[in-house]
């Protein structure tokens, strides 16, 4: 590099004839870099002498150079130039010849104290870039609509059903795309966790580097004496014999704060505007950790329990971190006492409830008891339970055998289709008036298994199957019985050995029907609750941060108003100068400082 020593103006007396000599000494005899001397000599002993100081393993030269009169004397220092930008380079530790110590001290000097520093700021204003936060959190927005497409935290086996590849929903979701990138289970997945984990860092990097900054400048009060200074803000105004005290009073009427120094006056309200964006900030931070801390720190699973069973509450929690708390209620029992569902008129379904009782794994005490539904959970022991499905579990009948013929049941029985018969076939083909006293009869428990996809049926469908001869030695024989389909708890359509629709009955109602030699009647149907257990570590995190973001939210509304105002003197008394601004709400702070000036006194 070259290093230029200001110009060195020849001596009024030296001549052409003998022109001045400049010679430059850098170092010393062990080469080590030190303090760097220059002289320029002429005839007559007149002598200009300058210093600086030499760079560490400078490896500089020294050079011997002449000039004519009135020239400038240059002093050459040959050494590496790492680029073409003025930037400095990293002290070699290894340099032979100088002290290892200093040279090591050096060079991790240069390392924390500039070349860390400027790279961590390098990186946090790219961070802080306003495109990259919006592309992160419209990346988390579609992953978390996906999530709320796609079911989550069901098994293998439920996707496989539901989402079959000769029929992927919206053309490419099948269960080998949802298994394979994890979009059963998104709001843990480790690309997620990534996305959150960036845009936390996204939001920090604007605060400390944008936020923060404006915040401490907003906050100095500072005041201004220059009234050129003043005349260039958005809103200035110069007012002859007007008084800054009197600009006081107004200003701190409006809710300004005001202070006075002397001639000067600087007044502002809506600071708070201000510092509000850094509340958003820490608002959203908060959120995204707490929703953070439930993916890594949660316990979630589902059950399905039927009716009057019991099932330990640890048994419906998956671990999905190896660090997830076991939550309290873990060893604690829950017992479904009771299962119903409320029905529109049109038959459909309205809101399903569930009984339910915890119970003290070491006693069998009841701890809480309380009717669960959809938006209505049950929490016990940092354990949240929801309602969010069900199933018919089992189908009690009674059955008695009366004299019957086949050729007699093929008269009875008129031949209907496959699927369950409406309501209003209650009293239709098989539906003989026949009787079956209470209490004759076996009573029988059948299991109801879910049909839906199968075969030829559509929707949510159940069937058991009642056999007439298991222990016929004919196989044919031996599968021949009466089906029994229920798409609700409403009703019941029963069929025939060979298929025909022998009719429908509403359990409980006490009205047998006579089918393939059978008297039947539906006593009761028992329901399976679908339940969603959970444990939210994070929850209270969340709260706490939406409720900051609202309130931050609506205070970064407000805008920052500051008016400064100098006093001077002028002709036919003093001159007040005003100037002031506003970050939001422009039109409004121009009409409300007019007003202010409009009504400042005039002194004659």
């Amino acid at each position: 590099m070259a290093l230029a020593i200001s110009p060195l103006a020849a001596s009024p007396r030296l001549t052409r004839s003998t022109p001045p000599v400049a010679r430059a000494r850098c170092g010393d005899s062990a080469g080590t870099s030190g303090r760097c001397s220059i002289s320029a000599t002429a005839p007559g002993g007149r002598v200009v002498k300058g210093k600086m100081t030499c760079p560490l393993g400078m490896g500089m030269t020294t050079t011997t150079t002449t000039f004519p009169r009135r020239a400038r004397v240059l002093l050459h220092a040959n050494a590496p130039r790492p680029g073409g930008n003025g930037e400095t380079s990293a002290p070699d530790p290894g340099t032979p010849g100088g002290p290892e110590k200093d040279e090591g001290e050096a060079f991790r000097r240069w390392l924390f104290d500039k070349e860390l520093p400027k790279s961590g700021k390098t990186i946090a204003r790219s961070l802080s870039s306003l495109p990259l936060a919006i592309s992160e959190f419209l990346v988390i927005a579609g992953f978390s609509a996906l999530g709320t497409v796609i079911e989550q935290n069901k098994g293998a086996a439920w996707y496989v059903q539901n989402y079959p590849v000769d029929e992927p929903a919206l053309g490419f979701i099948d269960y080998p795309f949802i298994l394979n990138f994890g979009l059963d289970h998104i709001y843990t997945e480790w690309y997620f966790l990534a996305l959150l984990g960036a845009l936390a860092a996204s939001l920090t990097a604007c605060t400390f580097t944008r936020q923060l900054p404006v915040w401490k400048v907003s906050a100095d009060w500072k005041f201004l004496d220059r009234p050129a200074a003043l005349l260039k803000m958005e809103e200035a105004e110069t007012l002859p014999r007007a008084r800054s005290s009197d600009l006081a009073d107004l200003l701190a009427g409006r809710g300004y704060q005001v202070f006075v120094k002397g001639t000067k006056m600087y007044a502002f309200k809506g600071l708070i505007g201000r510092l509000a964006p850094i509340g958003v900030h820490a608002g959203l931070l908060l959120t995204l950790g707490g929703a953070a801390y439930s993916g890594l720190g949660g316990l979630g699973g589902s059950v399905m329990v039927p009716e009057g069973t019991e099932f330990r509450i640890g048994a419906g929690l998956r671990r999905s971190a190896p660090f997830a708390p076991t939550p309290a209620a873990a060893k604690d029992l829950v017992r479904v006492n009771d299962f119903t569902i409320e029905y529109l008129p049109n038959g459909q379904v309205s809101q399903f409830f569930s009984d339910l009782s915890v119970l003290n794994s070491k006693n069998g005490r009841e701890i809480q008891r309380k009717t669960i539904s959809v938006n209505v959970p049950l929490r016990e022991g940092g354990v949240t339970m929801y309602q969010t499905d069900w199933e018919i579990a089992s189908m009690q009948v009674r059955v008695a055998e009366v004299g019957f013929k086949a050729e007699d049941s093929a008269a009875n029985n008129v031949q209907g289709d496959s699927g369950p018969a409406p309501d209003d076939a209650e009293d239709g083909a098989g539906a003989a008036p026949v009787d079956l006293p209470e209490g004759t009869g076996d009573s029988l428990s059948l299991p109801m298994a879910n049909l839906e996809g199968q075969g030829n049926f559509q929707g949510r469908i159940w069937g058991t199957f009642l056999p007439l001869n298991p222990d016929a030695e004919d196989p044919v024989d031996a599968k021949r019985g009466v089906t029994l389909l229920a798409r609700d708890f409403q009703s019941v359509a029963i069929y025939a050995s060979d298929g025909s629709f022998a009719g429908v009955r509403r359990p409980g109602s006490g009205r047998p029907i006579e089918v393939d030699g059978l008297r039947l009647v539906v006593e009761d149907m028992k329901g399976s609750t679908g339940l969603e257990l959970k444990t939210d570590p994070g929850v209270p995190w969340v709260y706490a941060g939406f409720a900051g973001l609202m309130v931050t939210s609506f205070l970064s509304l407000l805008s920052h108003s500051q008016v400064w105002a100098v006093q001077s003197e002028g002709g036919g008394g003093g001159v007040l100068h005003v100037g002031g601004r506003s970050n939001r709400a422009k039109e409004e702070f121009k009409s409300e400082l007019d007003d202010v000036l409009n009504r400042l006194p005039e002194y004659m």
